[in-house]
């Protein structure tokens, strides 16, 4: 069976263009929603995924109406493969039941993969350079180093209790006994 899927962003787009093109293409089912690429769960696409069986193939009119991302898109495709299912997309020619539109795509994972790498690499030397620089990442202290002196002078009356001298703060005695073990 050949399944199609169609999306438009926004309410005030038109999916005409692509069911006309997903019905010349043979699509005997065809699954629209009207909803925002870059929600992950997208209800229609959801159905048309669990509708789809071994043998069975996608049709889509462009790729980015199916993936928020090539790295999304690849996953999906994988899935499909795993489960014997073809994907077509219209627009870019790529047909995963043919030799060469396998290629294609076994090309676009790599890149997929390739660009999660280069990603990676240039968080971790973003924090490096920032690290050299005397910055460090993570959330801002909530007491600094005069807040849990003054702490330390209201924890030697004996009658203030370490709740009070918290609240005093504004953080948790969990927070006041933290910053305080930390400057033993």
């Amino acid at each position: 069976m050949i399944i199609g899927y169609a999306r438009v962003s926004t309410q005030d787009q038109h999916p005409e263009l692509q069911l006309d093109a997903l019905g010349q293409a043979g699509c005997e089912q065809i699954f629209q929603e009207k909803m925002t690429g870059t929600l992950r769960e997208r209800p229609e696409l959801s159905l048309c995924l669990r509708t789809l069986r071994k043998g069975d193939t996608l049709v889509v009119w462009r790729m980015d109406r199916l993936a928020r991302s090539l790295r999304d898109l690849v996953e999906i495709i994988e899935d499909l493969h795993q489960r014997e299912i073809g994907f077509r997309s219209l627009t870019e020619s790529i047909d995963t039941t043919s030799a060469s539109g396998k290629l294609v795509f076994h090309i676009f994972g790599a890149l997929a993969e390739f660009e999660h790498s280069l990603i990676l690499e240039r968080t971790k030397a973003g924090l490096a350079a920032a690290r050299a620089r005397g910055r460090k990442g993570g959330r801002p202290a909530s007491m600094s180093s005069h807040d849990v002196r003054k702490a330390k002078a209201m924890l030697s009356d004996p009658t203030m209790t370490k709740a009070e001298v918290a609240r005093h703060f504004s953080v948790s005695r969990t927070t006041l006994n933290a910053h305080l073990n930390k400057t033993k």
